[in-house]
């Protein structure tokens, strides 16, 4: 008889979430401050704005033809199972694209672009 201690897999999965809170942050001032010394604050500012609205336009078209793709499926009696997920990944990237930083616009821009958003969600799905 296997027994599974669940109190250590919730708090395993605790600490990544707590990694995660404070990683990022750390990451996103630790680059603030290395491309603010490089480019200066202006350019810096000026340049998480720019990321910003870029990608949140882009998001915005790649979520209408990931629409458009599934309607196409629904009409032909398919399911449109990968234009679900692909707009739930263009969804968390659009939100990363509006935080500031550019670790988190980085990530935001890889699951935008669809060669690399279908990498990763093959990567993903193949994991489960």
């Amino acid at each position: 008889m296997t027994y599974i201690n669940l109190q250590n897999i919730y708090f395993r999965k605790m600490n990544i979430f707590l990694i995660l809170i404070i990683g990022i942050p750390l990451v996103e001032i630790y680059l603030f401050i290395k491309i603010g010394s490089a480019i200066g604050a202006f350019n810096t500012i000026a340049f998480t704005i720019i990321t910003a609205l870029t990608g949140i336009i882009y998001a915005r078209h790649e979520g209408f033809n990931t629409l458009k793709s599934g309607f196409s499926q629904l009409v032909r009696n398919e399911v449109p199972v990968y234009e679900i997920i692909s707009g739930a990944v263009i969804a968390f990237a659009a939100f990363l694209l509006i935080l500031p930083g550019f670790a988190t616009d980085f990530f935001g821009f890889l699951l935008l672009f669809p060669f690399t958003r279908k990498l990763i969600i093959g990567r993903f799905a193949k994991k489960t």
